[in-house]
């Protein structure tokens, strides 16, 4: 029996602000255990909270790059449930009338996840399980959170990964979150259930708490799809549940069964008092609105001609994207940067976390110098390819010099007489081209690049070369 997937995302963004949500400690990652904390954050009788401004500044940015209504008068809730890892027995939320909502997040298939809600809250600690014992590091507790949550518009694995995606990269360009996975900046409560093609309602949906891996999140949700599916098939009922997903093995297990909003006994937060947004916030907030990725992609190919390819790489990184478009700034054309970018640069940048940095030996003037002296017939691709390498890699520093010594790349004259001299050398691989083996060419173009240093350029070479072969 053929079924649909119908699943929803609830994604938990910790916002980059220096101090947690109701409190002045600090909110940087990687500290001793206990150390951010304070009467506050871990919920001492009498401790009261203090709304921090900025983070319903971020939440408010979030909301417009999302294209949610904001509203301009909202509260603050209490979610009341026990768990070791949040020492007040509630969490402070917002329940009934959330600060953004009715927005949407739209894909390049121009398909839009519609999102229900964006609102402000606070993350809880961490549980560490060692050798046996749990122990618990409050200085997560209180760092501000925006929870997104989405309408169950997402119908595969595959949509999910770009939803997330996409939902990540516009945080990190309205610069609220850095949006680590590896770190739990970014976590996703994964919602599916499945339907059939004759139903018109989806059926008993599970939640997989958590999850802070793309691929996991592709994985888990797979796994669970055959997992109901199974069920349904053999004549069973999916109970609603909260899952949680197991790396190793690859299946989802059961943690508790599933409370709804009833369970938690939400109620307005006494401590606090009611959130009104100024027109003024909002005017200033929307003013300085950056350009979203999706609009930066549509620019990057529609109107600079780049390929769809190079625009996703450079894209998809925030410190990419200001280098390559000062380049741009300084006289480069996109279409070589672009090349030069995606296919050297990265090819020397070997994890995300270096791309994300893209801390490079080379200011954005200078790379736009390289790419220039291409764009002008100077040099060509493969000279500035292995000279940029080189620079790179640091056996050799940046110098305009480096590239007037290229000489302009070979005369056309000087490319004839080496593709003469190659032809002449290489008689085994000739004869492997005459009888249409023509990856041989590969021999004469090696031939020629050492030759040349490099500065020959070989499309015209294979021009010249099956002209003196006869071969055209």
């Amino acid at each position: 029996m053929k079924y649909q997937m119908v699943s929803g995302f609830e994604t938990h963004v910790e916002l980059s602000t220096a101090t947690k949500i109701f409190c002045g400690c600090s909110t940087k990652f990687g500290a001793a255990p206990n150390t951010h904390c304070c009467p506050v954050c871990i919920g001492q009788p009498g401790a009261l909270p203090v709304l921090n401004k900025k983070v319903v500044e971020y939440a408010i940015r979030a909301g417009l790059a999302t294209h949610c209504t904001i509203n301009t008068v909202t509260h603050l809730d209490r979610k009341n449930y026990c768990y070791p890892d949040l020492p007040k027995a509630y969490q402070i939320s917002q329940y009934d009338k959330p600060l953004c909502e009715h927005g949407y997040v739209e894909l390049e298939s121009g398909k839009r996840i519609r999102i229900t809600r964006i609102h402000i809250e606070e993350d809880a600690g961490k549980l560490v399980h060692e050798r046996g014992h749990t122990f618990i590091d409050y200085n997560r507790g209180g760092v501000p959170l925006i929870e997104i949550v989405s309408e169950p518009d997402i119908s595969s694995p595959q949509e999910a990964r770009e939803y997330v995606e996409k939902l990540q990269l516009i945080m990190r360009y309205i610069g609220v979150s850095d949006c680590r996975m590896q770190e739990g900046s970014l976590r996703c409560d994964v919602n599916i259930s499945l339907k059939r093609e004759v139903d018109t309602r989806p059926g008993t949906r599970t939640e997989i708490k958590n999850m802070n891996s793309l691929n996991f999140i592709e994985r888990a949700m797979e796994y669970e799809a055959a997992r109901q599916a199974e069920i349904l098939d053999g004549g069973g009922k999916v109970e609603q549940a909260t899952l949680r997903y197991d790396e190793t093995t690859g299946e989802t297990y059961v943690m508790r069964t599933k409370e709804d909003a009833q369970d938690y006994r939400y109620f307005p937060e006494p401590d606090l008092p009611e959130i009104t947004i100024p027109q003024s916030v909002m005017d200033k907030t929307a003013a300085h609105m950056p350009e979203l990725p999706l609009q930066k992609f549509r620019r990057y190919t529609q109107e600079l001609g780049i390929s769809e390819h190079n625009a996703r790489l450079i894209y998809k990184y925030v410190a990419v994207c200001r280098y390559f478009e000062k380049c741009l700034e300084a006289g480069a054309s996109a279409k070589n940067a672009s090349n030069l970018i995606t296919g050297t640069v990265f090819s020397v940048l070997a994890t995300e976390e270096e791309k994300e940095n893209f801390a490079l030996p080379l200011t954005e003037e200078q790379f736009a110098f390289i790419v220039k002296c291409l764009d002008e017939g100077k040099i060509n691709f493969t000279f500035a390819r292995q000279t940029l390498l080189e620079i790179l890699a640091g056996r050799q520093k940046f110098s305009s010099d480096l590239f007037a010594a290229a000489g302009g790349g070979v005369a056309d004259e000087q490319l004839e007489a080496l593709c003469a001299e190659a032809i002449k050398s290489n008689s085994a691989a000739v004869e492997d081209i005459l009888s249409g083996k023509l990856k041989a060419m590969g021999s004469l173009y090696g031939y020629i690049k050492r030759a040349s240093g490099g500065r020959a350029d070989i499309k015209k070479c294979e021009v010249i070369i099956k002209k003196l072969l006869n071969i055209l």
